[in-house]
Formats: structure tokens, sequence, C-alpha cells
């Protein structure tokens, strides 16, 4: 299943003495398997267009189709989409609220008519595939669990309905760089395994070049750029000037370059400490 969008526009409170244009003419294809960040600077447009996504906010402006439901049909099937797209918040573990983390992980089952039998064997798996025991912690209180546990527990939610899209929105926003990393395996993982597809919101350009295949970089609420992770870190001083960094393996392989070292440019941590050393042995 695809996504595409054409020509998407979006204004906060027409006709009002705050009226926010948020969305201008923004178009892109996201295809099955594809792991693409969404990134921009505060208030540039991206969690809006996230949400057009599984129809939080219903379209006004422009074309969405998701797999085969065209959001611009008079009657879209807004049901199936959210099977379809799941939607992970910015610290999602402030949404737990029920007694127990299985009912919990199992509301949304629930919800949508599952039998608690099908329920049963989603939460389960839900909770196994974001590195949790289910055994050890689906009686407890998701209020009794750690920052991290939490957060899994949230995350959980979202993949027990089994979308074929899953949208995160920071997902390591507050997070030491060990549950950064945490995180960013476990969504990893989910993305090789029970959702093809991710698209994720983030300000962290380490995770955007070390994870992702594609970078959609929006501006003002328009579309900067639609690029890889090398390509788009490439463009330091383009960046800049929008507000927006570069990984710090970039920004250390290109100074490097400036300063005659023979090394290209590196995305991650691992890349660069390899193209240093080879640069090294080549130097002897």
């Amino acid at each position: 299943m695809s996504i595409e969008v054409e020509g998407l526009g979006y204004t906060y409170m027409k006709k009002s003495p705050y009226e926010k244009r948020a969305l201008d003419n923004v178009s892109f294809r996201v295809e099955e398997g594809e792991f693409v960040a969404v990134v921009g600077q505060t208030g540039s447009g991206k969690s809006t267009l996230m949400q057009h996504l599984n129809g939080l906010i219903k379209l006004t402006e422009g074309k969405i189709k998701v797999d085969d439901i065209d959001l611009t049909a008079r009657r879209p099937d807004y049901k199936r989409l959210r099977f379809l797209v799941g939607m992970v918040f910015q610290y999602p573990e402030y949404q737990l609220f029920d007694e127990t983390v299985a009912k919990d992980v199992g509301f949304g089952c629930r919800n949508a008519g599952l039998s608690a039998e099908e329920t049963e064997d989603r939460v389960r798996q839900a909770i196994a595939l974001v590195g949790l025991d289910y055994d050890e912690i689906a009686d407890r209180s998701p209020f009794e669990l750690s920052g991290g546990q939490k957060r899994r527990v949230a995350i959980a939610g979202v993949v027990a309905m089994r979308p074929k899209v899953l949208i995160l929105d920071e997902p390591t926003a507050g997070l030491d760089p060990v549950g950064r990393r945490e995180i960013m395996e476990m969504v990893l993982s989910l993305h090789r395994t029970v959702c093809p597809t991710v698209l994720m919101v983030s300000h962290d350009m380490e995770a955007v070049a070390e994870y992702c295949d594609r970078v959609l970089v929006l501006s003002h609420g328009t579309l900067a750029y639609d690029a890889t992770p090398a390509a788009l870190f490439a463009k330091g001083e383009q960046l800049r000037d929008m507000g927006l960094d570069t990984p710090a393996s970039v920004q250390l392989s290109t100074r490097l370059r400036q300063n005659g070292w023979d090394v290209p440019l590196c995305l991650t941590p691992k890349a660069l400490a390899e193209a240093i050393a080879k640069a090294l042995e080549g130097s002897r």
C-alpha cells in the first residue's frame, strides 16, 4: 500500500483574526516499506500533516489517498483508515488511563469490537513486540512503571491494532541517549516485522540520519526538501538557514574534509570512526 498526498493545504480558524496557514500545496508519495522522517522547525506544519493521514484532521484542500481509501470521497472509510494508520503522539505515556497494562493496551481492540480472545492475543503480541514481558507487567497499573516502560506500553496500544502505517510524533522526546537508542531500535524492529511503513516526526537529526530512508523537510507549511539523509545533510548551510541542524558526524566529517582529510560525508559515528581509521591507515 502507498500514501499519496497531492496539493495538500490547511488553514486554522479560517476567516477569523487568528487565521493561520499551516500547510500550503504539499505533495509527496510514500511507498510501502519506507521509513520516512518529517522534520522542520516548530510550527512548520509537521503535526498538521501527520494528523491528516489518519483523518484526525479532515481534508479541506488537496488530495490524500492511503492504500485504496480516497479521502476526497464523499464518505471516506475513516474506520478502516484508522486500522491502517496508527498514530503515536508525543509523550504517549501521558495518555495511559486504564487500571492495568493489559486493559490499556487492549482498549483500541475492544473499542473496535474484536473478541476477547482476539484482543488478548493481540495484547500479548504487542507487549512482546515493544520489548516487555507480558507475564511480568500485564496485571500491573501502568502508572507504577518506569518512564521508558510507560512509553513502550503506550506504543503497544497502537501496535495492537496492527497498522500497516505507523506514525510517531517525536518518539524519543525527553529521553536520555540510552533511552533514545532503545526506543529507536524498537521502532526499527517494528518497521521490519509488523508495521511495514513508518513516518516519524523528529528533531533528533542523529536518529534521522541513522534510521530513516528518506526525509521530508517542511518550512512554513511548504515542502522544502524530499531527499535521502545523505543528500539532505550535504545541504548543511541551507538547513542552518532554515533553523535546522545536521548530525554531529556530518559536521565533523565536513570539517575534516575542509582541512584536507580524505573522508566522505559521514552520517553516523560508526561511519565516521571507520572513515577516520581508513584515512589514517592510508596516510602511513
